[in-house]
Parts: structure tokens; C-alpha cells; sequence
């Protein structure tokens, strides 16, 4: 006979040793220390860090003040239209001669694609009102010439802004504000020239104009003002 021997009773798993308990647990907590460095990298790459210089122009930004800025630079923009400024015919005569040689020699872009702007003084007579604009008949000028001047309420345009080539872009922190700024110009246009003037009242009288064009056509010529004088 076989003899059959009963089958030793099977053993519980060992208890981990206290050395595999401690490696267990440097493990948790090497895999938990890189998770976190992993964490903070990732933070820190999606983070953008910036310097004190643009948060200062950040907080510029933030705080600009259009009426404020017009009311120190309108001055020296009506300095500067005022002190540059071309005859209007003998303008529109070097135009029409050479574009571009006139264009650098008494105008202003603000961008490659701009039309020029000029800062120009004429003398003519007032007459009809159409919308915000008066006419002005101005001698001398090429046949078909229409001149208008900027009379109100609405001021528009950013000729004064861009006449004499001092207020850039590049000063402003966005396009925003550059464009308050042209539009804060024209308001102090409206309360320093324009302020009490009844456009009605200037028909058949002689009116001289300093002011700035954008010369979109020579043929169509539309003057913001920063000098206006009218004869009695």
C-alpha cells in the first residue's frame, strides 16, 4: 500500500520586517516629494512673470486719463501746428507737383499706408453751413478745391493729434488710448477755438484758419482748427 501522509497546513504570509516597512514608506514619499517639484514646474511654466517695468506701464494703463493728458500736450500741439504751418495753396501746389516731396517736407504719417497730415494756414470767405463743417472760399487754389473747416459740435479726425509728428503710437500703451488721446485733442478744439461761435453768423466774412489736414485727396479739404479769426 501507498501510504498517504496529510498535507502540512499551509502558512500565513509573513509579516513585512520593519526594514521593509521603512523602504516602503521612503518610497511613498520620494514618489511624493517629485509629484510636488513636478506641480510647481508646471505652476511655474504657466505663470508669466512680469517685470516692474511692464506692470508699471500695466497700472499706466489702467489709469490713463484722456482729458487729462489733452489739457498738458494741447498746448504744445497748437505750438507746433501754429510754428509749421504751410500756406494752404502753396501746399496743394507742391502736391500736386510731387506728392511724396511735399508729403516729407511739411507733413506727418502714422503709419506706412497713412495719408499725410499737415499742419496749414489760410484766409478766405465763410459760406453755407453743411453739418458740422462751413465752406471757405480760398483764391488761388486748383479749380474744384472745396475747403472746409471743422465748426462743430463734432470734432472729428485725428489731424491735430498727427500734424506735428510728436504724439506717436509708441507713447500710448494701447491702441485705445492712442485713439483718446486724438479724440481729447478735438474736445479741447471745441472749448477753446470753437466755444460761443455761431457757424450761421460767418457767412461773407473773411475768416483766417490755422489748423491741421489730413490730406486724404487734394481736391477735399477738411481743417480742424487751432486758430480761428474772424473779420467783423
Amino acid at each position: 500500500m501507498t501510504d498517504v501522509h496529510p498535507r502540512s497546513p499551509s502558512r500565513a504570509p509573513a509579516a513585512p520586517s520593519r526594514l521593509a516597512r521603512r523602504r516602503s514608506r521612503r518610497r511613498r514619499a520620494a514618489v511624493a516629494t517629485a509629484a510636488g517639484v513636478a506641480l510647481v514646474a508646471a505652476m511655474a511654466a504657466g505663470t508669466e512673470v512680469r517685470s516692474t517695468e511692464a506692470a508699471a506701464q500695466q497700472a499706466a494703463a489702467a489709469t490713463f486719463d484722456p482729458r487729462a493728458w489733452a489739457a498738458e500736450n494741447y498746448p504744445r500741439q497748437v505750438e507746433g501746428i501754429t510754428g509749421s504751418a504751410v500756406d494752404l495753396a502753396q501746399l496743394l501746389g507742391e502736391v500736386a507737383a510731387d506728392p511724396e516731396a511735399a508729403g516729407q517736407r511739411y507733413g506727418h504719417k502714422t503709419g506706412a499706408t497713412s495719408p499725410y497730415t499737415y499742419p496749414v494756414r489760410t484766409t478766405g470767405t465763410a459760406g453755407a453751413v453743411q453739418g458740422t463743417f462751413v465752406n471757405l472760399q480760398v483764391p488761388g487754389l486748383p479749380a474744384g478745391t472745396i475747403v472746409r473747416v471743422q465748426t462743430g459740435p463734432a470734432i472729428t479726425g485725428t489731424a491735430v493729434r498727427d500734424a506735428t509728428g510728436t504724439v506717436e503710437f509708441g507713447q500710448f500703451t494701447n491702441q485705445v488710448d492712442y485713439a483718446a488721446a486724438g479724440t481729447a485733442l478735438n474736445d479741447q478744439v471745441r472749448s477753446t477755438v470753437l466755444d460761443g461761435l455761431d457757424p450761421a453768423t460767418l457767412a461773407g466774412r473773411q475768416v483766417e484758419v490755422v489748423g491741421a489736414v489730413s490730406l486724404l485727396t487734394p481736391t477735399s479739404i477738411a481743417i480742424t482748427p487751432v486758430q480761428l479769426d474772424v473779420a467783423p
